[in-house]
């Protein structure tokens, strides 16, 4: 198995690439592009919190619990990544099995429904099963948050069951977590599923 570690990713249209302090500046401009964090059933930060949430995903980088990661915009005509849209995370994981969760993800309004998210969710899936080895990666959402629910159920993850009171949201009320999974046996078919729908975009 190959060592759970910070690694570049690059697709069709978006780059992963390591956190790091100074995409600061861009992830503020990418988190104020929809406003997002006025979605109640999320976590976006506020652009006044950007830093405290950079500093804390590295800090669970350094305990290894986190790999996090920036998201880039590829430019579409020399396929470099360009200006930041969005945030993810390889979280919660476990390294025995191996096996982990995909998650603490969100993007610029601007880019919803462009293939920004299939691409990102094509690497990290690909990265996890076929160098890490997982044995499988999981997805959790809110509840109420039915954007991200149907997302992930349109991957090919299927629904494991619901963790009810899971979570403290920052507004005091209680997240009921719906859980997804992905096996190992299962990512060809959801490979093709992803590959499918990127090349649409084209």
């Amino acid at each position: 198995m190959t060592a759970i570690a910070p690694v570049t990713l690059q697709g069709q249209y978006v780059t992963l690439e390591p956190l790091r302090m100074d995409h600061h500046d861009g992830l503020v401009k990418a988190a104020s592009d929809g406003e997002l964090w006025n979605l109640w059933y999320t976590s976006v930060p506020r652009p006044e919190g950007i830093r405290a949430e950079i500093e804390r995903r590295l800090t669970l980088q350094d305990t290894g619990s986190m790999i996090p990661f920036t998201t880039r915009l590829n430019d579409p005509e020399t396929g470099q990544p360009g200006r930041i849209i969005g945030m993810t995370t390889y979280c919660n994981i476990n390294a025995d099995l191996p096996r982990l969760e995909i998650g603490y993800t969100w993007n610029a309004a601007s880019v919803q429904g462009t293939g920004t998210n299939p691409d990102s969710k094509k690497l990290l899936l690909e990265h996890a099963f076929e160098v890490l080895g997982c044995v499988a990666v999981e997805f959790n959402t809110h509840w109420m948050n039915m954007q991200s629910r149907t997302a992930i159920a349109r991957l090919g993850a299927k629904q494991d069951g619901v963790l009810r009171a899971h979570r403290r949201m920052p507004d005091g009320s209680l997240r009921d977590t719906v859980v997804f999974s992905i096996l190992a046996a299962e990512w060809p078919q959801v490979r093709n599923g992803l590959d499918l729908r990127i090349n649409k975009q084209r």
